[in-house]
């Protein structure tokens, strides 16, 4: 008898999945989604470096796929559409408006129709904003004089946007643009018959690159990204255009001008290219030219990294950039470790400073006991604050270091376990310096920080004042009340007036402007859909069985009735740390605007299901190199504790419960399916399924396949397909380039399902990356969520079959 219902329900899920699988073409989700995912964006808006304006940058909603779907060409680990010679991707931006922050008059800024806008770049004085324009097959640059609300083409085509093509020099009137060459001659055209093999050698030497996508594979692709990414550079007048030469062209990914405007800093590739790494790892040349394009010093010169330790950097000079707070001195790092995060020695790191025009010795400035991460400049003097951070403690510092020659001592600032939120100071705010350069601003003795402030009931960002001198701090405002406020910028360089981005569960966030009189808003970005003020939203604590504080964020319908059970979806993403105390933190407020876009789980909280968002589940261990030999276990806790606290709060029945994620909340949602009977279904977004395809480590593993073959095995949910006895969803974009995900990992996991009789749907989006953009295949995946979900958790009686095997009678030969 439980074998003739199992497999009639079995029956009925095949019935079910095959009809599905019928339609092949674009799903819509119910129309009020439809809606609400077509509602307008609110605009993007950024500050002004001189604090008196603030720029909205208007954008249009979702792109159909039909834009996604233009020629692309997949080089160096990065999409570019050679038509345009920049990025590949739908436009975003659309539009311009200028707010005065004093009076608060909004005016627009006109530009032509049907454009493309990006890389915004303000100038150091904040009276220009410098952008590019897309329109059609042609990269423009524009400059927009915000005090009068106009904006003006100085470069009409040929700008080269395959890297950040816009430098703004430090008297706030020329510009450092990227050009195509004029005479770099037609793009490469692939050879019907190639002219020999692919061949790659290995030199006797550790090489463990992870699993990086869109590489080049051949010598066409080579000759390709050297044609596109080839560059002119020019300077321009910021307000009458004449653009002039500098230098020759070069494979230049970088070009910083000198703080005091005589040089330019120039970050080159050089050839031959790997097929190994990305651009990133490319072999290349650090040099500085004048301004009439004449070398004057080669600063580096670093061959392909391709065996750089996991974790580890590479040797010789690293991070070259120029020192804020002086005209021509340049800063880099050294590992005094061989890069290797493995070797156990005192002193980790150094850094170093050479001035122009750097044909003297090298000053070492300062040692690092742990790696460095570079140095923000402040406005006092020569100081900056040097971060350094150990890997295996996940203990940062922040050090006061004196540039200057013959400076004083270093001092701490800062020191923290970066995972301790609640310990967090936040960041200084900044201000442009007399080179124009952003740097921590420091105002008669105080530096100003902002930050998130973390705490047990959730986050209230705060605005501190701290003394240089002792880093003693005393609070100047924190949010407070049933809304989310945090501070943008300062207005006034004492904090007296800020302003801050204002919401609560019913209002967009808005722009606030605080000072002596009543908080008064700057903008007014209207709720994009008011339909769904009523839905409820609680930031919830509870334990799992171990004692590990975990909290999620509970949606309820907005027609709940308190008692009422609801099946349930938990979305979440696992998280490495070092202790419980850090784990357990709450992070996240529950006075957030409950803004609804995109995929988000949030849509199925309008089909009637309960929703617990961003469930934590920490994944915890003393010992960085073992922490995920208790992965499994841990997250099988987590979720446990997740579903038992819906029952106790009384919305979930234990029952009618189902697990998501994306990318590694994929990843984990298969494992919790193989390794629990908790849910009887789950929705994997773009995850990684076999672990032995990403063999030199993954998110937080260190270990290599070849040292530890059993985690990776174990961590693999494609070696365990066969315990996957739950309904299983599984969604990837057909053109993920995101590392170690790409689309294969879910084309296998789900043959593998298939194959052991499970049951499952895979859904491969076409042209869609790692995140999905495309109105379509949003809608069409909302669709494939509610539908799913609606089969699998809604039915009361479970359509598997699960609960009438549970309260079937044992048979006879089963009691013996």
């Amino acid at each position: 008898m439980i074998r003739n219902i199992l497999a009639l329900a079995g029956c009925a899920g095949l019935i079910s999945a095959a009809a599905l699988a019928q339609d092949n073409t674009y799903r819509l989700p119910p129309q009020d989604i439809v809606d609400i995912v077509d509602a307008p964006a609110a605009p993007w808006t950024t500050f002004s470096p001189d604090r008196r304006h603030l720029l909205l940058i208007n954008r249009e909603s979702l792109p159909p796929v039909a834009e996604l779907a233009r020629p692309m060409e997949r080089l160096a680990g990065l999409r570019l559409d050679a038509a345009t010679n920049g990025r590949h991707g739908p436009r975003t931006a659309t539009g311009l408006s200028v707010i005065d922050v004093t009076t608060g008059e909004e005016r627009t800024i006109p530009l032509p129709d049907d454009i493309g806008l990006s890389n915004f770049d303000w100038s150091p004085d904040g009276r220009y904003a410098a952008f590019v324009v897309t329109q059609g097959s042609t990269l423009s640059l524009w400059v927009a004089d915000v005090e009068r609300a106009r904006a003006r083409e100085v470069i009409s085509e040929g700008v080269n946007a395959v890297f950040d093509p816009i430098s703004w020099m430090p008297d706030s009137e020329t510009l450092l643009v990227n050009t195509v060459p004029a005479d770099r001659g037609p793009m490469p055209q692939r050879p019907l018959v190639p002219a020999g093999p692919v061949i790659q050698e290995a030199g006797g030497y550790e090489a463990p690159v992870r699993t990086y996508q869109d590489l080049l594979t051949d010598s066409h692709d080579a000759a390709l990204f050297a044609w596109m990414a080839t560059t002119q550079l020019v300077m321009v007048d910021a307000r009458r255009g004449r653009p002039q030469p500098v230098g020759d062209p070069d494979l230049i990914y970088s070009a910083d001008p000198a703080p005091g405007g005589e040089m330019i800093l120039i970050g080159a590739m050089q050839q031959p290219f790997s097929y190994d790494v990305n651009w990133a790892s490319f072999a290349d040349r650090t040099y500085v030219i004048d301004l009439d394009g004449n070398e004057i010093a080669e600063i580096a010169r670093q061959p392909i990294a391709d065996s750089v330790p996991i974790g580890g950097v590479i040797t010789g000079r690293r991070s070259i950039g120029w020192q804020a707070s002086h005209p021509a001195r340049i800063v880099w790092a050294e590992a005094l470790d061989g890069g290797d995060p493995r070797v156990e020695i005192d002193e980790r790191d150094s850094v170093w400073t050479l001035g122009a025009p750097f044909d003297g010795e090298p000053v070492e400035v300062a040692r690092f006991e742990d790696r460095y991460y570079g140095t923000q400049y402040t406005s006092e003097g020569e100081t900056g604050l040097a971060v350094e951070y150990d890997r295996d403690t996940r203990i940062i510092r922040r050090w006061v270091i004196d540039f200057a020659e013959n400076g004083a001592a270093p001092r701490l600032a800062e020191e923290r376990n970066l995972q301790d939120a609640y310990a967090d100071p936040g960041s200084p705010e900044t201000v442009r310096n007399e080179f124009g350069r952003a740097v921590a601003a420091i105002e008669d003795g105080y530096l100003y920080y902002t930050g998130t402030g973390a705490t047990p009931e959730g986050n209230r960002p705060f605005l501190n004042r701290v003394s240089f001198d002792t880093f003693e701090t005393e609070e100047l405002w924190r949010n407070s009340g049933e809304n989310y406020e945090r501070v943008i910028g300062l207005v006034e360089a004492d904090g007296s007036v800020f302003l801050s981005s204002y919401e609560d569960p019913e209002t967009p966030p808005n722009v606030r402007l605080h000072g002596d009189s009543d908080p008064r808003f700057v903008t007014d970005f209207p709720n994009p859909h008011p339909q769904l003020n009523e839905i409820s939203r609680e930031l919830i604590t509870y334990e799992r069985a171990d004692g590990m504080p975990l909290s999620a964020t509970l949606y309820l319908p907005a027609d709940y009735e308190e008692g009422q059970t609801l099946p349930l979806l938990i979305w979440a993403y696992p998280l490495e740390y070092n202790n419980a105390e850090t784990a357990g933190q709450v992070r996240g407020s529950p006075y957030e605007f409950t803004r609804v876009a995109g995929t988000s789980p949030r849509f199925l909280v309008t089909q009637g299901y309960a929703l617990m968002e961003n469930a934590t589940m920490p994944v915890v261990g003393d010992d960085p190199e073992t922490v995920n030999d208790s992965f499994i276990e841990q997250l099988v806790l987590s979720a446990q504790a997740a579903v038992d606290e819906s029952v106790r709060l009384g919305f979930g029945d234990g029952d009618r419960v189902a697990v998501a994620g994306h990318s590694y909340g994929a990843f984990m949602t298969a494992h919790l399916l193989a390794a629990s009977d908790i849910f009887r279904t789950g929705i994997a977004r773009s995850g990684a399924y076999n672990r032995t395809l990403t063999p030199f480590g993954f998110q937080s593993e260190r270990r290599t396949f070849w040292a530890a073959p059993d985690t990776y095995f174990e961590l693999s949910p494609f070696m365990h397909a066969d315990d996957i006895n739950e309904p299983i969803l599984l969604i990837h974009g057909q053109m993920d380039n995101n590392s170690g995900t790409f689309p294969m990992q879910s084309e296998r996991m789900f043959a593998a399902v298939k194959g052991n009789a499970g049951t499952a749907r895979l859904v491969m989006l076409p042209y869609e990356s790692h995140g999905y953009s495309g109105r379509e295949s949003v809608l069409h995946v909302l669709a494939e969520s509610i539908d799913w979900l609606n089969t699998w958790v809604l039915p009361i009686e479970d359509p598997t079959g699960r609960d009438a095997a549970e309260d079937a009678p044992e048979s006879d030969a089963a009691t013996e």
